[in-house]
């Protein structure tokens, strides 16, 4: 089964297989005790799902570290055929484009295709959030943008600040093969959010993280 945003928009009614895949992608490595209990089923059966995602290769054991003496606890993560089940913005096509794009027109050429992207990036955005007053409406109203765009974007509260996480990205293949592709996204979420709050990269796939995760702190004189 390949995942569209629609199909990720519905996890609930997915079947049980792909409810731990999803699990997996949106929360990180898990143990087969704690996939049964967050997903309500026996640990018989969350055992039986999780070797025959094993068998089809689409999760892979990770030994958890430290935890004192003893057998060390065996985690489940998603293996790349796993993370492939999800939205990749057909991502051999997108590689092969940025090739011939260098080929045919050079560095500037993709410069100026990569600038193109970002200003109408922006004027989405800012679209998308105009009329809007108060840091946590814009957060919602991006969110759910780049959820809409495939990055699985949720926005948590940490305290007195804000988490946008993004568990996946679409556009992971292009940015590998030229990172200007996301260089600009921390830059435009500052832009949407305006002078009421700061906004840092705290996660970054490309740095070898799971996922990206952005942390928004108001500021002082910042509204609600």
């Amino acid at each position: 089964m390949k995942y569209t945003s629609k199909d990720l928009d519905k996890e609930s009614a997915l079947p049980t297989a792909e409810r731990i895949l999803f699990r997996l992608k949106t929360k990180g490595p898990a143990s087969t005790a704690v996939l049964a209990q967050e997903l309500a089923m026996t640990s018989e059966a969350a055992r039986l799902q999780v070797q025959k995602l094993l068998a089809e290769g689409l999760i892979a054991g990770l030994q958890e570290t430290g935890g004192g003496a003893g057998r060390p606890r065996q985690n489940w993560e998603l293996s790349a055929a796993g993370h492939a089940r999800f939205p990749d913005s057909h991502a051999q096509l997108t590689i092969q484009l940025i090739g011939s794009i260098k080929t045919l027109f050079g560095e500037a050429g993709l410069e100026r295709l990569i600038g193109q992207r970002e200003e109408e990036m922006r004027a989405d955005y800012l679209r998308a959030c105009a009329g809007l007053t108060g840091v946590e409406a814009k957060l919602e109203k991006l969110a759910a943008v780049r959820s809409a765009e495939g990055y699985m974007a949720r926005l948590e509260a940490d305290g007195k600040d804000w988490l946008l996480i993004e568990d996946h990205c679409p556009i992971c293949a292009a940015a590998q093969s030229c990172q200007g592709f996301c260089r600009s996204e921390l830059q435009l979420f500052r832009e949407v959010i305006g002078t009421d709050a700061a906004v840092e990269r705290e996660e970054h796939l490309l740095a070898g993280a799971r996922r990206c995760v952005y942390r928004i702190c108001r500021s002082k004189d910042g509204k609600a």
